[in-house]
């Protein structure tokens, strides 16, 4: 995955003077442009691809698939997730807005990756289409099992968190 419209000379250190919310916006489109190529192929007609990648592209599903990733983070990517997850949310109830902060937090990871390090976006996004019992069983936070055996599924979980 390589940038289609963009010239292949940006500099990090631009990239990191970008507002986290530019980014979000970015990694929106690029997941989204990611779930439609996977679906393509398997998809009978556009209906159905688009119910197919809109069950992964939404806020708790991306709530979870950045569950799922954040222990192979690395510190920068870490640093864009933190800061990102802190911004302020626009007005959505209150169990509402856990995962979206996630959600934004995930786009805008996917967004700085794209700009940054395409082969690092290829390897992040082949995590997230693991199962989520595979990252359960592979987490570092052993938490999140104690959360979903009291929540009664992972996405609530995580919008606990």
């Amino acid at each position: 995955m390589s940038r289609l419209f963009l010239p292949t000379d940006i500099k990090t250190t631009d990239v990191n003077d970008l507002p986290l919310r530019n980014l979000a916006h970015l990694g929106d489109a690029v997941f989204h442009l990611f779930e439609r190529e996977r679906e393509i192929l398997q998809s009978a007609n556009a209906k159905q691809m688009h119910n197919r990648v809109t069950m992964r592209v939404n806020a708790e599903k991306q709530a979870v698939l950045l569950f799922q990733i954040a222990p192979r983070l690395n510190s920068v990517e870490n640093d864009i997730v933190r800061r990102a997850r802190n911004l302020k949310a626009a007005n959505y109830r209150k169990g509402e807005q856990a995962s979206y902060r996630q959600a934004t937090a995930f786009e805008a990871l996917v967004g700085y990756l794209y700009l940054t390090d395409t082969q690092r976006l290829k390897e992040v996004l082949h995590w997230t289409l693991e199962t989520a019992s595979d990252a359960i069983n592979g987490a570092v936070n052993g938490n999140l099992l104690d959360q979903t055996s009291e929540a009664g599924d992972i996405s609530d979980a995580v919008s606990e968190s």
